[in-house]
């Protein structure tokens, strides 16, 4: 029995004396892929397909095409309203603006200065999350709401770009909901109204009128499975690490409870 004590401590100084790896550098240099989209987690890995595991949009005539018409139409009325405007803000996905959506649902801001890592992360994992939705996307070649009922959008500067910008699934409902997923593990006492943001960004999309229910669906959809396919990759992990870190502290600045009472008033609406 000495022995045996006497190998396993041998063997645990020997592994200690092991060269370890070096940390990631989860907050060093990334590249751009354009202006202002960060080079994703995933980029060099092998593209998730999504055109695979989407289904196709709804036929035209078909029950779920009437249900997403009966949809976009009953949020019709928001044009103008608070709710419209928390759409339009949703739209924007540039920084460091976009780090601010869940700062309500998470009772914490959300910045490069208070919270480097998980500002880092939503960065990255927004251009994973998607690209993801664009295997699909080319696929379908869905038309928007906007070019068949011909009404306003929340974000008419992005018009021209979204007119030839397949309409299924959903981009932003797939970023929303993949985030959504992140910071309901890095935060779970916060998960629900985490969640809730999530879902009612994606609703954000419809509310703008850019966007059919299903494509908010499918969309969600394919931010789940980009984000099961992140947890693969080390940086991402390292970095979902050190933001749950960053969460936990108490010295975090709260974002201003009017401004979050508003914004969960103009949410209701949609409801």
């Amino acid at each position: 029995m000495k022995a045996f004590f006497t190998s396993a401590l041998m063997l645990t100084i020997l592994a200690a004396c092991q060269p370890q790896a070096p940390a990631p550098d989860i907050l060093g240099p990334v590249p751009e892929l354009m202006h202002g989209l960060m080079q994703g987690y995933l980029h060099g890995d092998t593209p998730l397909d999504s055109k695979q595991f989407v289904p196709p949009p709804p036929a035209e005539g078909s029950a779920r095409q009437q249900a997403d018409v009966a949809a976009s139409e009953a949020l019709r009325y928001l044009e103008g309203s608070a709710r419209w405007d928390i759409a339009a803000k949703d739209a924007h996905l540039s920084f460091p603006s976009a780090a601010s959506i869940f700062s309500c649902a998470l009772g914490s801001n959300v910045s490069e200065a208070q919270t480097p890592a998980l500002y880092r992360l939503l960065q990255r994992s927004l251009t994973d999350l998607g690209l993801a939705t664009y295997p699909a996307k080319t696929a379908y070649q869905r038309l928007r709401p906007f070019l068949i009922n011909d009404e306003a959008i929340c974000s008419p500067e992005d018009r021209e770009m979204l007119e030839t910008d397949g309409s299924y699934p959903s981009g932003h409902s797939a970023i929303g909901w993949g985030w959504a997923l992140m910071l309901s593990q890095l935060a779970p006492e916060k998960a629900e109204a985490v969640l809730a943001r999530g879902r009612d960004y994606a609703r954000s999309r419809m509310v703008c009128n850019v966007h059919w229910m299903s494509d908010t669906e499918a969309g969600m959809s394919v931010g789940a499975a980009a984000f099961a396919r992140l947890q693969n990759n080390a940086l991402f992990q390292a970095t979902m690490s050190a933001a749950r870190s960053e969460l936990a502290s108490d010295d975090l600045s709260a974002p201003d409870a009017q401004i979050c009472e508003e914004e969960a008033r103009a949410l209701a609406m949609s409801d």
